[in-house]
């Protein structure tokens, strides 16, 4: 019968790389916890197997000679002796008795080595990123080339107030806003541990540096496009939503779209503007108020993303009606319609009964699975019906 599998000195290696690569020895290093010896019991050949197979009992003893092994402790137990086998001495257990022979037994001294110096330099800077490099030690080592600027730069940030600057302001040598991009991961968890609670807001996604520390971020602007005479000398105006809040620019009806060239190709509509929303119209109409006093048109794709638009719109403005999103309009464009590669997902309660159960309908496949028309695939006759009509 062929003997077990039995330990190898490469199986020991193995397992403490594991434990190496989560992180957990250095950090208990790093936390100056003491070290304790780490015993490891080895499955080897019983006296029955030295006896029937005794080279490969043979050969695996001589693998753990401790010659072969400077960093191990190997314990040796005797085996046999007993109903007339003979007795024999095997390795038993394998030691790690330090941590210096533990970095050496898995070739990382000189890792450790160069965190060891990482750690006692931000400890002099920055002694709360020092503790949280004793718990992460190994995202440590993932960036100890920039390790030195990502210090600085949260330094940086903690001492200065964000609330009238760009990211791209941040003064820090050898470090621009390229860096900052490429590192912001790192960055935002260096800079949840660090800063205030007011400080942070936990409400937006970590890959929004400026905006969830605190920094000025770029405007939102409005496009909006005079359909009738403008009273400006501008056809067309890109504003600031912030601006635009507190000007309204006197009309009476508003078409809301979401199609750049249906936007641009929308007949003449006396005393009205259109507004491109750009696939994120219920972000950028909640800044504008005089919304409430005007007759409101929203106009997406009859697809499961456009009545989720429409249904964030009309949470705020209830009284928008929508345009072109009927299961009249759709059926009449049947050779054009396409597919949404993803369905928007949520509960819509803002929607008419007619305009849910058509959503519904195209979000189970009624007609087709994930079936979309676009705004774009509409009929320049039937958009100038519907602006006809909805004038009147």
């Amino acid at each position: 019968m062929k003997p077990a599998k039995w330990s190898r000195p490469e199986d020991i290696v193995e397992a403490l790389r594991r434990k190496w690569a989560d992180g957990r020895l250095l950090a208990a290093a790093a936390g100056g916890h003491p070290f304790e010896p780490i015993a490891v019991t080895l499955k080897g050949p019983v006296a029955a197997d030295a006896l029937h197979h005794f080279e490969e009992a043979y050969v695996w003893a001589q693998s753990w000679d401790p010659s072969l092994h400077p960093h191990l402790r190997v314990q040796t137990k005797t085996i046999g002796g007993r109903n007339g086998l003979p007795s024999q001495t095997v390795p038993a257990q394998a030691w790690i008795e330090s941590r210096h022979a533990l970095w050496a037994l898995l070739g990382v001294t000189a890792e450790v080595d160069h965190f060891h110096a990482l750690h006692a330099h931000t400890a002099l800077r920055a002694p709360d990123l020092a503790l949280w490099m004793a718990d992460h030690p190994m995202k440590v080592l993932r960036h100890s080339a920039v390790w030195h600027q990502l210090v600085r730069v949260v330094c940086w940030i903690g001492s200065h107030s964000a609330e009238q600057i760009y990211l791209r302001e941040l003064d820090v040598p050898g470090v621009d806003t390229k860096f900052v991009e490429t590192h912001k991961a790192i960055l935002a968890e260096l800079l949840d541990h660090t800063l205030p609670e007011d400080r942070i807001d936990s409400g937006i996604p970590k890959s929004n540096l400026a905006a969830r520390y605190g920094f000025r971020v770029k405007p939102t602007y409005v496009r909006l496009r005079y359909l009738g005479t403008s009273p400006l000398p501008f056809s067309e105006l890109a504003v600031r939503a912030d601006e635009l809040a507190d000007w309204s620019p006197g009309v009476r009806t508003v078409f809301v779209l979401e199609n750049e060239i249906t936007y641009l190709s929308l007949p003449p509509v006396p005393d009205a503007i259109a507004i491109l929303g750009s696939g994120y119209a219920a972000a950028l109409l909640r800044h504008l108020p005089w919304l409430d006093d005007v007759d409101l048109y929203y106009w997406g794709d009859i697809d499961t993303h456009g009545f989720a638009i429409l249904d964030q719109v009309r949470e705020r403005f209830p009284h928008t009606t929508s345009l072109l999103m009927d299961r009249a309009t759709l059926f009449a464009h049947e050779p054009h319609w396409g597919q949404e590669m993803t369905q928007a997902n949520g509960n819509l309660t803002h929607l008419t009964p007619e305009e849910a159960q058509l959503a519904q309908d195209l979000r189970t496949g009624v007609y087709r699975p994930n079936l979309r028309l676009e705004q774009e695939r509409i009929a320049i006759g039937a958009v100038r019906e519907a602006l006809t009509r909805h004038r009147n």
